[in-house]
C-alpha cells in the first residue's frame, strides 16, 4: 500500500514539474516566427538626396526681349538688356520604389535674372513727361517646388543596393513657380481696365506650372554611396498672368508696345544643363 502512494506521489511530481515546460518552448517558437515574419516584411529601400545646378538658355524669342528693346527706345543714355541665361540651384530627395523607376521631390531657387544700374538716366515714356530714372533695375526672382518620374534604361541601381556602374534614365517632371518683377519706379505700367498707364510701379508677381522632359546619367564615385548625376531636358515656364492690382482691383501689366495686345508674358521657356552630387542611402 505504501508502494502505490509513492509511485502515484511520484508520478504527481513528475507531472506538476513537466507542464510548464510547455509554454515555455510555445512561447520561445512563437517569439521566433514573429522576429522572422518581421524581417521578411521589412524590404530595405534605396533613396537619394541630392545637390544641384542647373543653367537654363532662354528662348530669345519671348516677350520680355521685346519689353526690352521697346523700353531701350526711351532711355537716352542706357539700354534695357534681354534676356538669355537663367542659372538655379536644387535640392531633391528620391526614392527607387521599382526595379527600373525611381521618384523625386525637391525645389528651385533662381538666381536673380535681369539687371540693376547705379547713376541717373534720361526717361521719356510715350504717354508722360520726361524723368530721371535714379533706380534703373528690372530684376525677376524665381521659386519653385518640383516632383519628377524617372525611367531606367539601363544600369539601373537594385532597390536595396547603392549605383554599382553607370546608370542612364529618362523621365519628365512637373513644378508650381512663383515668380516676381521688380521695375523702375517710373515705370509706365498700363491698366488692362482702362486701357491708360498707371502711375505707380509695384512688383508684379505670377505662378505658373512647369513641365520638362528629359535625359541623364549617373554614375557612381566609389565614396560614401556618392554619384555624379548629369541631365539635358526642354523646360516650359511661361508666366502669362504675371501682373498687380491696384485699390480697385484693376489689373496692372507690362506692356513691350503700349497696348493690351502688348501684354507681357514673362516666359522663360528653354533647354536646361543639370550637374548634380547625389549621395545614395538604403534604409
Amino acid at each position: 500500500m505504501r508502494s502505490t502512494i509513492a509511485v502515484i506521489f511520484a508520478c504527481v511530481v513528475f507531472l506538476a514539474g513537466a507542464v510548464p515546460a510547455a509554454p515555455k518552448d510555445t512561447e520561445r517558437d512563437f517569439v521566433d516566427q514573429f522576429i522572422k515574419r518581421t524581417e521578411k516584411k521589412h524590404v530595405r529601400k534605396l533613396s537619394w538626396i541630392s545637390g544641384s545646378f542647373t543653367f537654363n538658355r532662354i528662348s530669345e524669342s519671348n516677350d520680355y526681349n521685346r519689353f526690352a528693346a521697346y523700353e531701350s527706345d526711351h532711355f537716352q543714355n542706357t539700354n534695357l538688356s534681354s534676356l538669355g541665361n537663367a542659372g538655379a540651384f536644387g535640392l531633391d530627395l528620391g526614392i527607387v520604389f521599382s526595379e527600373r523607376f525611381a521618384w523625386s521631390v525637391g525645389g528651385e531657387y533662381w538666381l536673380k535674372l535681369g539687371e540693376s544700374k547705379s547713376g541717373s538716366f534720361a526717361y521719356d515714356p510715350p504717354d508722360a513727361g520726361s524723368s530721371t530714372v535714379d533706380d534703373f533695375k528690372s530684376e525677376i526672382k524665381v521659386l519653385g517646388l518640383t516632383t519628377g518620374l524617372q525611367y531606367y534604361v539601363m544600369g539601373h541601381p537594385s532597390m536595396t543596393e547603392q549605383l554599382e556602374q553607370l546608370a542612364v534614365r529618362v523621365g519628365g517632371g512637373i513644378g508650381y513657380y512663383q515668380a516676381t518683377w521688380n521695375l523702375w519706379s517710373a515705370y509706365e505700367n498700363f491698366n488692362l481696365s482702362t486701357s491708360l498707364p498707371a502711375d505707380t510701379s509695384i512688383a508684379f508677381k505670377g505662378s505658373s506650372p512647369g513641365y520638362s522632359l528629359n535625359l541623364g546619367a549617373d554614375y557612381p564615385l566609389s565614396w560614401m554611396g556618392l554619384a555624379v548625376g548629369a541631365d539635358v531636358s526642354y523646360f516650359h515656364l511661361n508666366f502669362g498672368n504675371i501682373a498687380w492690382y491696384n485699390a480697385s482691383d484693376e489689373q496692372i501689366v507690362a506692356s513691350y508696345d503700349g497696348t493690351a495686345d502688348g501684354r507681357v508674358e514673362l516666359n522663360l521657356s528653354g533647354v536646361r544643363a543639370k550637374v548634380e552630387l547625389k549621395r545614395f542611402f538604403s534604409w
